[in-house]
């Protein structure tokens, strides 16, 4: 393949403004998984969730699948799944290692089950890849509506639960002896956490959902300490991936995940490299 058709392959902005036309709820949509995944990010960095997130996106993953081979609603079947998983990991792993031990168990579980649900699908196989990789989909008023409720639901609860559960992720045994229920806090967030990952599968993947729900949080903290300004970083990363790999996918017969992902570690090696830039004076200050 000569580079000018990888380039249109990869980049073909013919007809542009028409496919923005007919796919802006897509859009949309991807901004609200943005400001979904910023929020919920932080969180998942503050409580050391990042390998709880790939766990609860195979099970959601083999939801997805069940319900696709069944022929009912994907996102009411990965939403199943993400909180079957999430229950799951809230009750079972209530120690970091009991936690990691009951995620490895269920990734191989929910992954090895969602592969037969598909390999039994006898549909298209775009809608197959589509659940692992994300895809471009036109996105109606109703499920835009439906995206947008969850996450108004997320966003409120974790508006209910914001200063205990910060309190709790930052030093758990503290917000213990204070009184703070904080296996309550656990498993709420977990659910809250299994919600968010199931909305975000049907556009980024069940395989890099991590690129939405963990990266820009990790780039965010890279750069900033103050939770605040974190979760308002996390917030804009996560929006200007979603949407600029959108984008940017638009016009392409490539799956919109290796647009999103590679925007998402572009932004974490910059944060990155600034984060190291900022320090390094006050390490020779320190020294001097």
């Amino acid at each position: 393949m000569s580079f000018d058709e990888l380039w249109g392959t990869l980049f073909d902005f013919t007809d542009y403004a028409e496919l923005l036309a007919l796919l802006g709820n897509t859009v949309l949509a991807g901004a609200v998984l943005g400001v979904l995944g910023g929020l919920i990010g932080y969180f998942v960095m503050a409580r050391d969730l990042a390998f709880a997130v790939h766990g609860i996106s195979e099970l959601s993953f083999a939801g997805a699948s069940a319900a696709l081979l069944l022929g009912v609603n994907v996102v009411a079947g990965s939403i199943v799944g993400s909180l079957v998983a999430a229950v799951l990991i809230g009750l079972l792993g209530v120690r970091a290692r009991d936690r990691n031990s009951i995620i490895g168990v269920l990734m191989p579980f929910g992954l090895g089950l969602g592969i037969l649900f598909l390999a039994l699908y006898p549909g298209r196989s775009s809608n197959k890849f589509g659940l692992l990789t994300g895809q471009i989909v036109a996105v109606d008023s109703p499920q835009l509506a439906s995206l947008v409720t969850v996450a108004v639901v997320v966003v409120g609860a974790l508006a209910v639960i914001w200063r205990p559960l910060l309190f709790a992720s930052l030093d758990e045994d503290v917000a213990t002896a204070r009184g703070v229920p904080v296996r309550g806090l656990s498993i709420g967030f977990m659910v809250l956490l299994a919600l968010a990952t199931a909305v975000s599968l049907h556009i980024v993947g069940a395989l890099l959902v991590l690129a939405l729900l963990v990266t820009p949080a990790a780039a965010a903290l890279r750069v900033a300490a103050n939770p605040p300004l974190v979760v308002a970083l996390s917030v804009l990363f996560a929006t200007v991936s979603t949407v600029g790999g959108i984008l940017l996918a638009l016009g392409s017969s490539i799956p919109i995940s290796p647009y999103i992902t590679t925007i998402s570690f572009t932004i974490y090696l910059v944060c990155r490299i600034v984060g190291r830039v900022r320090r390094r004076p006050r390490a020779l200050a320190t020294a001097a």
